[in-house]
């Protein structure tokens, strides 16, 4: 395992991510969507730097099963959304923008709640992936095209509490 970002660049990179949305939002009420469940480490840094109103919703979308590392088909779960974002402006968080299918296909799927507007950040852009004609409103970091654990990311469910992120070496995968 090899460490891409230690824990000071990311905590910093995410502070710039904050700025960046805070600037955006200003003056507008905000709900924040997170994408369970490798957002959840950015999103509770993410919401403790943004100084505007905010709500917080969670949904579910899964690609990677049992272990594996390519992506296979992608289910999404709204069903988690509870107090409705009809009207509202609407960000969405999420660990990572690889191929950029999850975005793709998620954000129709918030787009037909009747949000005022959708828009996303992620932590980490990896590097020549995206399949999909949809790229991240904010992001934090860009990454070369490696398979990363921590902060949130895992590999068979392990690895999500390291507070850096790792690239996993091919024997470790």
């Amino acid at each position: 395992m090899k460490t891409l970002l230690t824990e000071e660049q990311l905590q910093e990179g995410i502070r710039r991510m904050a700025d960046d949305i805070r600037k955006h939002y200003e003056g507008r009420q905000l709900t924040i969507v997170g994408v369970l469940i490798g957002s959840v480490v950015l999103l509770a840094d993410l919401i403790r730097l943004l100084d505007i109103p905010l709500r917080v919703e969670m949904v579910q979308a899964r690609s990677y099963r049992h272990g594996s590392t390519r992506p296979g088909p992608l289910v999404i779960n709204t069903d988690m959304l509870t107090s409705g974002v009809r009207g509202r402006d609407v960000l969405l968080i999420d660990d990572i923008f690889d191929t950029g299918h999850t975005l793709w296909e998620l954000i129709p799927q918030i787009d037909e709640l009747g949000p005022a507007s959708v828009r996303s950040a992620v932590l980490l852009r990896k590097a020549g992936r995206c399949e999909a004609p949809v790229e991240p409103d904010f992001v934090a970091f860009e990454i070369p095209d490696r398979f990363v654990v921590g902060y949130g990311l895992d590999y068979n469910e392990m690895h999500r509490n390291l507070p850096y992120v790792a690239a996993l070496e091919p024997e470790e995968l």
